[in-house]
């Protein structure tokens, strides 16, 4: 009887928070697209109704301080954490600048605690932090804004490209997306880390995953895994009848690609990823058949890779309407791509040889990450050695990186 009190005003603030959280999400980011689908629906059933939009100006991250302050309502709702008692550490938690603006999406019970411990001088983690901070950039700069020159020219005007071109365009956003995002979480933990605090990862080689369930146990992380503890599982899981558990399935990836833009294209993209999980479960007998009969289990490596290949190509067609500014033009795309009869060299030929080494250079540290961290190996070779690698880096910056205005991808969400 004595924490009935207790529950009822942690509830009532739980209440308060959803409504002040949401209600500021809903205005600014998803208003003028519930305004624009009713204009639509009502020129549709020819109803001469002008309904306005309104003018706002969209705060840079908001979808993601939301959701880290959501968790920590939810949290101290359930009593797995304590109210925060102090405003300016949870002003700090709600504002930490590494990671305010695009990720990673942290939780009050690993961040806040660190906010009231000591973080004395750490050579080892100054560095550790500046190593990934340079990766980040190599990444960012060097590989993401060189693709994005080829990626926008594509995707802004599609109609004036043939299918290969648009087939290459595509295969690039996959990696533009993975080197942006990737690249600026790896730049927001190391700057975190530097000052003395663990951020969690973000990203595990996603493009190396077998199945859909594993790339999203690899890409974006805290999101993921935000989705899947706040929404997944309080819907009831997988612990309910298969008709519910795939509603609660298809129900988290339709918010999390609502969550992405106020856009029909990202609800697609979400819904996608939301029937590709779906029918993996479902296909699960007969991909376990033809296995058995093609007798793949005993070529490991070729079972792996047409698991890693397929994944590959399910994830980066739902790139398509990720990418693409509209319906129409995600769908004229994915047509144009689909109706290809032979390759053609594009005209961009030319410009694709210093990205196409670049992404190779990429996927072949990420192999070698399966044998163990790469920066754990650097670390154990001799001084000359090191610093002839950390130069080598910062010169192929500078060289290779593109520094006009290109912001991160995820800023815009």
């Amino acid at each position: 009887m004595g924490r009935t009190p207790e529950k009822a005003k942690r509830k009532k603030y739980l209440v308060l928070s959803l409504v002040s959280n949401l209600g500021l999400l809903l205005t600014f980011k998803y208003l003028n697209f519930f305004l624009k689908s009713i204009s639509h629906t009502l020129v549709f059933f020819q109803i001469d109704k002008n309904i306005p939009e309104l003018s706002l100006l969209l705060p840079v991250g908001i979808s993601f301080y939301t959701l880290q302050t959501l968790s920590y309502s939810i949290d101290v709702y359930r009593g797995n954490k304590e109210p925060e008692k102090h405003l300016g550490i949870f002003a700090l938690y709600v504002s930490f600048f590494p990671q305010l603006v695009a990720g990673p999406i942290e939780r009050s019970t690993r961040l806040l605690p660190q906010f009231h411990q000591k973080h004395p001088f750490d050579s080892e983690r100054i560095v550790s932090g500046l190593q990934q901070i340079l990766w980040g950039f190599l990444k960012k700069v060097v590989i993401a804004d060189n693709l994005a020159a080829l990626v926008n020219t594509v995707y802004n005007s599609p109609t004036q490209f043939n299918s290969t071109e648009l087939l290459i365009g595509t295969y690039l956003f996959s990696f533009q997306i993975f080197c942006d995002f990737s690249g600026y979480s790896d730049i927001a933990i190391g700057v975190a880390k530097i000052m003395g605090y663990d951020l969690m990862e973000n990203f595990r080689r996603p493009y190396f995953s077998r199945t859909i369930a594993q790339f999203w146990r690899r890409w974006h992380i805290s999101l993921s895994t935000w989705f899947r503890d706040y929404i997944y599982i309080p819907l009831g899981g997988n612990q309910v009848p298969a008709l519910r558990w795939y509603f609660n399935l298809f129900f988290v990836f339709l918010i999390s690609g609502l969550w992405h833009g106020a856009n029909w294209t990202f609800l697609i993209w979400g819904a996608l990823h939301g029937l590709y999980f779906i029918l993996s479960i479902e296909l699960t007998p007969i991909r376990e058949a033809i296995t058995k009969f093609t007798q793949l289990e005993r070529i490991p490596w070729l079972h792996e890779f047409i698991q890693i290949f397929t994944t590959f190509h399910l994830v980066t067609f739902a790139w398509i309407f990720f990418r693409a500014n509209n319906l129409s033009e995600a769908f004229y795309i994915v047509r144009k791509i689909f109706t290809l009869s032979s390759l053609e060299l594009p005209y961009f030929k030319h410009e694709l040889l210093v990205p196409l080494m670049l992404i190779l250079l990429m996927e072949i540290v990420h192999l070698s990450q399966r044998n163990g961290s790469i920066r754990e190996r650097i670390n154990q070779q001799p001084t000359w050695v090191r610093w002839a690698i950390y130069y080598a880096i910062i010169i192929f910056i500078l060289f290779f990186g593109v520094f006009e205005n290109q912001q991160f991808i995820y800023f815009q969400f």
